[in-house]
Protein backbone atom coordinates (compact mmCIF):
# COMPACT_ATOMS: atom_id res chain seq x y z
CA UNK A 1 0.00 0.00 0.00
CA UNK A 2 0.98 3.20 -0.91
CA UNK A 3 0.30 7.27 0.07
CA UNK A 4 0.96 9.78 -1.90
CA UNK A 5 3.18 12.71 -0.89
CA UNK A 6 3.37 16.42 -2.38
CA UNK A 7 5.60 15.76 -5.42
CA UNK A 8 3.09 12.51 -6.61
CA UNK A 9 5.47 10.35 -5.88
CA UNK A 10 4.45 6.84 -3.92
CA UNK A 11 5.75 6.84 -0.46
CA UNK A 12 5.63 3.53 1.61
CA UNK A 13 2.83 3.51 4.07
CA UNK A 14 3.71 2.97 7.59
CA UNK A 15 3.59 -0.93 8.15
CA UNK A 16 1.02 -1.97 10.56
CA UNK A 17 2.18 -4.06 13.70
CA UNK A 18 0.15 -7.17 12.88
CA UNK A 19 -1.43 -8.67 16.36
CA UNK A 20 0.42 -12.00 16.13
CA UNK A 21 2.04 -12.20 19.22
CA UNK A 22 2.21 -15.47 20.88
CA UNK A 23 1.03 -15.44 24.58
CA UNK A 24 3.76 -15.56 27.13
CA UNK A 25 4.05 -17.43 29.79
CA UNK A 26 6.35 -17.33 33.06
CA UNK A 27 8.67 -19.68 31.26
CA UNK A 28 9.73 -17.09 28.82
CA UNK A 29 10.64 -14.33 31.50
CA UNK A 30 14.83 -13.55 31.17
CA UNK A 31 16.74 -13.36 34.14
CA UNK A 32 15.11 -10.42 36.10
CA UNK A 33 12.55 -9.60 33.90
CA UNK A 34 8.98 -9.24 35.75
CA UNK A 35 5.48 -9.62 34.48
CA UNK A 36 1.85 -9.77 35.63
CA UNK A 37 -0.16 -13.09 35.61
CA UNK A 38 -3.28 -13.15 33.64
CA UNK A 39 -4.48 -16.56 33.66
CA UNK A 40 -3.60 -20.12 34.32
CA UNK A 41 -3.66 -22.20 31.53
CA UNK A 42 -4.40 -25.65 33.26
CA UNK A 43 -7.12 -26.26 35.21
CA UNK A 44 -5.24 -29.36 37.72
CA UNK A 45 -2.36 -27.24 38.34
CA UNK A 46 -4.32 -24.05 38.80
CA UNK A 47 -5.22 -24.99 42.41
CA UNK A 48 -1.56 -25.58 43.22
CA UNK A 49 -0.71 -22.48 42.05
CA UNK A 50 -3.27 -20.14 43.52
CA UNK A 51 -2.69 -21.78 46.77
CA UNK A 52 1.32 -20.42 46.50
CA UNK A 53 0.09 -17.42 45.66
CA UNK A 54 0.07 -17.21 41.69
CA UNK A 55 -3.30 -15.25 41.73
CA UNK A 56 -3.94 -12.86 38.08
CA UNK A 57 -2.93 -9.41 39.07
CA UNK A 58 -0.34 -10.72 40.80
CA UNK A 59 3.86 -9.51 39.58
CA UNK A 60 6.29 -12.14 39.27
CA UNK A 61 9.72 -11.60 38.65
CA UNK A 62 11.92 -14.67 37.09
CA UNK A 63 14.85 -14.50 40.00
CA UNK A 64 16.74 -17.31 38.76
CA UNK A 65 17.59 -21.03 36.94
CA UNK A 66 19.14 -24.25 37.62
CA UNK A 67 21.96 -25.23 35.96
CA UNK A 68 20.15 -27.58 33.67
CA UNK A 69 17.17 -25.17 33.52
CA UNK A 70 14.75 -26.70 36.01
CA UNK A 71 13.79 -25.55 38.39
CA UNK A 72 13.00 -21.78 38.48
CA UNK A 73 12.66 -19.08 41.22
CA UNK A 74 10.28 -16.32 41.11
CA UNK A 75 9.67 -13.27 43.12
CA UNK A 76 6.16 -13.24 43.65
CA UNK A 77 4.63 -9.67 44.56
CA UNK A 78 8.53 -8.75 46.05
CA UNK A 79 6.90 -11.07 49.47
CA UNK A 80 8.55 -14.40 48.42
CA UNK A 81 10.56 -16.62 46.49
CA UNK A 82 8.77 -19.43 45.24
CA UNK A 83 10.15 -22.55 43.15
CA UNK A 84 8.35 -24.46 39.67
CA UNK A 85 9.15 -26.92 37.60
CA UNK A 86 9.90 -25.28 34.46
CA UNK A 87 6.13 -27.70 32.99
CA UNK A 88 4.55 -25.64 36.51
CA UNK A 89 5.22 -22.18 34.76
CA UNK A 90 4.76 -22.91 31.59
CA UNK A 91 0.95 -22.72 32.05
CA UNK A 92 0.90 -19.21 34.07
CA UNK A 93 0.20 -16.88 31.36
CA UNK A 94 1.34 -13.05 31.40
CA UNK A 95 -0.62 -9.82 30.15
CA UNK A 96 1.37 -8.72 27.54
Amino acid sequence: MFIACLNNLPVPASPVASASTTPRSVKDLRLGETGTICCLKDPEMALKLLEMGCIPGTRVTLNGRAPLGCPITLHVDGEYTLSLRVSEAATIMLKE
